[in-house]
């Protein structure tokens, strides 16, 4: 157990132990390095130093409010500083922190509020607007921003010198609720222990460090975030937040901050890579990039390992735990195609529909276990229980919800998600393999391709796709047709503006059907 109040542990001691907090790190670094940067985002800067304060106050008037062990605090609200000292706060307190998803709709972040059992909600003008007229039970408002819409957080929290009251940490306890991305329907509160996120410090630190600098677009209620976030600020890094992404800004200020480290997400990659002036900018400092949460095309990949300095690599898991695959793409070049291999002490397997498992080289359903798996689905018994699988020998895998195959070198090639998988006829169809075709036409920026109801095949697919100017769909259709097999023709292509994404590059797919039946 560690005592959450103990500060007297170097940093180097408790990253070398078995286990240790992330609020433990934060007060190690605020003694060793107190004036050396550690957040910063578009309004400011803090020090080690200043956050361990801001976190202390925070720990200390949560505990003086009743927050105790094991209860939790909800968060919603843009990137910033403040909402990192609260995180650390809450963590501090012995609280767990959930983390709304402040771009849902208010009615799904009401319901996230609810579920996650809060009785003090930390928010700003963004997500203050989007919960106006919700029900979410009498909480406390605390205005991370200083606006109207809750008690100004400096009035709030406790005086200068405050200090919480020790908190025993084990490593099973709730560390933070985060909800998943409602792709396939209604968001799941995802609970991760204080021995998962450990994992995660410790398995990152060597790829960051106290000197690195890591740029973060993605909001902080996600997990492609908490994967660069975590490990940024337990090794004693900067991180500096965007608010939100746009690739003029986003290479502006890589250039300023002369950044080491990023996380972004297939999308933002295939903008910034677009960009007529990025040539242009000294990204020299950069040691490694970080992409996860969407397919990533292999073109792209080899085009960012071309252009932009540094190591590239693809993170492929789930936010509930299983399984992690890691393509260090500068050293395997050959296997851009694939999303690599298990990272080192987590295994994975390949299952049939009925639970059965496949050799290596078949195709079928991805199930996988580590050391750092979720705790569980928070109030989601039987949802938590979906996902779990057993080998012959009795231990636990989760099922990743995903098709592929897994090569004679152990790498992954995702076919795609199990429910997008398209029976036409009899016959397997997978949307990723039209996909990859319609995006092999210069004049395609984006597709998408669903499984549309048919009355003789069951199903047959449809395309969704962004198109460049002048090109013409139907042409676009017969190129692509032309280059499947008989079974696998796209009965007709919908135009759009823009694909349906989540707030980190999913496309949804759930959307696109809903047009269709609508």
């Amino acid at each position: 157990m560690r005592n959450l109040a103990a500060h007297m542990e170097s940093s180097e001691t408790l990253l070398a132990s078995d286990f240790a907090t992330l609020p433990a790190l934060v007060k190690a670094f605020a003694n060793e390095r107190p004036d050396a940067p550690a957040v910063a985002d578009p309004d400011g800067r803090i020090t080690w130093k200043e956050l361990d304060t801001l976190a202390d106050r925070i720990a200390a008037r949560l505990q003086a409010d009743g927050v105790g062990l094991g209860d939790a605090t909800a968060i919603a609200g843009l990137n910033s500083v403040m909402q990192v000292a609260v995180f650390i706060g809450t963590l501090r307190a012995g609280a767990i922190a959930g983390l709304v998803t402040n771009t849902a709709t208010g009615e799904q972040m009401a319901a996230m509020i609810v579920d996650s059992g809060a009785k003090h909600l930390f928010l700003d003008e963004k997500a203050a607007e989007s919960l106006q007229g919700q029900a979410y039970g009498d909480l406390k408002h605390i205005s991370m921003d200083g606006g109207a819409w809750g008690e100004p957080i400096s009035a709030w929290m406790a005086s200068e010198g405050a200090v919480p009251a020790p908190v025993e940490i084990t490593p099973e306890t709730g560390f933070n609720i985060i909800y998943s991305s409602g792709t396939t329907g209604t968001p799941k509160g995802i609970v991760h222990s204080h021995a998962m996120r450990w994992q995660h410090i410790q398995r990152g630190v060597a790829a960051y460090g106290p000197n690195s600098v890591t740029i973060l677009s993605t909001p902080l209620y996600s997990n492609t975030t908490m994967a660069s976030f975590l490990p940024t600020l337990g090794s004693g890094g900067q991180v500096v937040l965007m608010k939100k992404f746009d690739t003029l800004g986003f290479l502006h200020l890589a250039e300023r901050e002369r950044a080491t480290n990023t996380m972004l997400v297939p999308v933002q990659y295939r903008r910034i890579m677009a960009h007529p002036d990025f040539d242009s900018f000294d990204l020299s400092s950069f040691v490694m990039k970080y992409c996860t949460s969407a397919p990533f095309a292999a073109e792209l990949k080899a085009d960012i390992l071309k252009r932009w300095p540094g190591g590239l690599v693809e993170i492929y898991g789930m936010t509930e735990g299983g399984c992690a695959f890691l393509l260090m793409a500068h050293e395997f070049p050959d296997k851009l195609h694939t999303v690599g291999r298990p990272a080192p002490g987590q295994i994975a397997k390949v299952i049939d529909e009925e639970g059965n498992e496949l050799p290596q080289g078949s195709v079928g359903e991805i199930v996988g276990r580590s050391n750092a798996m979720m705790t569980g689905y928070n109030n989601r018994p039987d949802a938590t229980d979906a996902m779990k699988w057993w080998d012959s020998e009795g231990n636990l895998y989760y099922r990743h919800g995903d098709i592929g195959r897994i090569d004679e070198d152990g790498f992954l090639t995702l076919m795609d998600r199990a429910k997008d998988m398209i029976i036409s006829g009899g016959f397997n169809i997978y949307p990723s393999d039209l996909e990859a075709v319609l995006l092999k036409d210069a004049g395609v920026v984006e597709a998408a391709v669903i499984g549309a109801p048919s009355e003789e095949w069951g199903e047959t697919p449809v395309g969704f796709v962004v198109l460049r100017a002048g090109v013409d769909a139907e042409a676009v259709l017969q190129a692509a047709n032309a280059q499947v097999g008989r079974t696998q023709r796209l009965n007709r292509l919908i135009v759009v503006d823009e694909l349906p994404r989540s707030p980190i590059g999913k496309v949804l797919k759930r959307e696109l059907r809903d047009r269709l039946t609508g």
